[in-house]
């Protein structure tokens, strides 16, 4: 976690002492760094018998983390709205105004 932490701030010193620079690489270097993190993930776990097993249950698990988190936002966004908005017909009514 050490090695970590202070691989960061060495990047941090670099970019500060760098920061006048035009470094017009480093977008696209930061992206095929990601994609090439991303692979090798893939490769690790597809090489992992016990998670390869286990594929059906954890994409079952993960589809139902998902949709519950879906439902859980839209019933909380819902529920702001018409929080929000029952301010704005009682206003409405207040002023003598249409609420519809």
């Amino acid at each position: 976690m050490l090695k970590i932490v202070a691989i960061m701030f060495c990047g941090m010193g670099a970019g500060y002492l760098l920061r006048r620079k035009r470094l017009a690489f480093v977008p696209l270097t930061i992206t095929v760094l990601i994609w090439l993190l991303l692979f090798f993930l893939g490769v690790d776990v597809g090489s992992n018998p016990s998670i390869i097993q286990a594929v059906s249950t954890l994409g079952a698990e993960a589809l139902l983390l998902s949709f519950a988190g879906i439902a859980g936002s839209v019933a909380l966004a819902w529920a702001l709205w018409r929080w929000a908005s029952r301010g704005k017909r009682n206003n409405q009514r207040q002023e003598g105004g249409d609420c519809s």
